[in-house]
């Protein structure tokens, strides 16, 4: 049972609450008020992918608070000096310059601003199922008009193509399009997979029309897949790559990386903010760089992310109509909504998420043992056992 009123008085009422209270958490898993133990598979939608307070990370955060938490872009700071040389490591090939902002959809943003500058054109193709944020430029390359319609009209020029439909994609191309925004694997859409082609013929039309490819890999990046950035697996390079969510360790953090021209195109003062890049976030970012180059942790997103694949697969249910993922990107597509579902395996002790209204979507972190993994199947497979009583009788 929730103990928050302000919660619910105050804030505004925009998130889904889940009837619990969760006060602590560590590697995969958090307790709520009341003691109850999770194994969390959703980490925050994506944000906890090395685990819960990560001792590594927690000392860094720990130091840097005690020494400079803010120190704005226009001076030099030695822990952003740290942490870009550690993104250096993990930048996206072919890539030369990084942007630093507070969020997935500020990284988005500022992609959309270097398009525009760099190209001078206006239109953009995303792709059906697309999410890539809820910030006005965002929302207009977002797909789902439950989110969009309420805010029309938004920017001007944006199509959608069939998301792995290269045929689709090229009858929308003119001379005014400066860019294709991609996620290498839909999230929000339904962990969707493209066919194993279709990046490469995206890269290569972009190539013979001049247009910019730009991927977006806010929930797909930093390990999830089983690779540092999830197109790698389809050998693949961006023009622009958008990042967040796990890539600050915890704490607020967005990155867009692009070729040095793309970058070089904006002038001083033409796009800036108040917090990117702050000492607190980029001791957390670089902190947590090291954790995932140096523990095993990409290895462990493979291992793991085969074992819940294969394990969930072998559960045989009329009402389970497809699953899909890579490595610890994990879609269960239902033959219905899956609210119950949610609700259900919290009851059980595992935090699971929607993608869309008819898949559940699992996004455990990268430190999750096989003992918890065993755990998580078993409790999904006791609920859909459950499912079908309730719905096939």
């Amino acid at each position: 049972m929730s103990i928050a009123k302000f919660e619910d008085i105050f804030l505004a009422n925009t998130f889904w609450k889940r009837p619990i209270t969760l006060v602590r958490g560590f590697g995969a898993k958090v307790w709520d008020s009341e003691g109850k133990e999770y194994i969390d598979c959703g980490c925050g939608y994506g944000v906890a992918l090395l685990g819960h307070c990560h001792p590594k990370i927690v000392d860094a955060i720990k130091k840097q608070c005690e020494k400079l938490i803010t120190c704005h872009g226009s001076f030099y700071n030695d822990m952003r000096e740290e942490c870009l040389a550690r993104l250096y490591k993990i930048k996206p090939k072919g890539t030369e310059r990084v942007f630093l902002s507070n969020s997935g959809a500020e990284a988005i943003e500022a992609a959309i601003k270097l398009v525009r500058k760099f190209t001078g054109k206006k239109k953009i193709i995303a792709m059906v199922n697309s999410f890539h944020g809820k910030t006005i430029g965002a929302l207009s390359l977002t797909w789902n008009p439950k989110y969009r319609e309420p805010f029309l009209p938004l920017l001007e020029g944006i199509k959608f193509a069939s998301y792995g439909n290269i045929e689709k994609l090229k009858s929308l191309i003119d001379e005014e399009v400066g860019a294709i925004f991609i996620e290498p694997i839909q999230g929000e859409g339904g962990v969707n997979i493209p066919p194993p082609e279709y990046l490469k013929e995206v890269r290569e039309l972009c190539d013979n029309k001049g247009i910019l490819f730009v991927l977006d890999e806010v929930q797909s990046g930093f390990g999830r897949t089983g690779k540092i950035w999830a197109h790698e697996h389809f050998g693949v390079k961006a023009d622009i790559l958008c990042a967040g969510k796990a890539l600050g360790g915890g704490l607020p953090i967005g990155a867009t990386f692009a070729h040095a021209d793309i970058m070089d195109s904006l002038k001083r003062g033409e796009h800036s903010n108040t917090f990117g890049g702050n000492p607190l976030v980029c001791a957390s970012c670089a902190a947590a760089i090291d954790v995932l180059l140096e523990d095993g942790l990409i290895e462990n997103a493979k291992i793991m992310g085969d074992f819940l694949m294969n394990e969930i697969s072998k559960i045989e249910s009329k009402i389970i109509r497809e699953i899909r993922g890579m490595g610890l990107m994990i879609g269960i597509e239902m033959r219905f909504e899956v609210k119950d579902i949610i609700l259900e395996m919290l009851k059980r002790g595992v935090i699971v998420l929607e993608a869309g209204r008819n898949v559940v979507r699992l996004l455990p972190p990268l430190v999750i043992k096989r003992d918890e993994a065993e755990k998580v199947i078993s409790a999904f497979e006791e609920v859909v056992r459950i499912q079908e009583k309730n719905l096939l009788g």
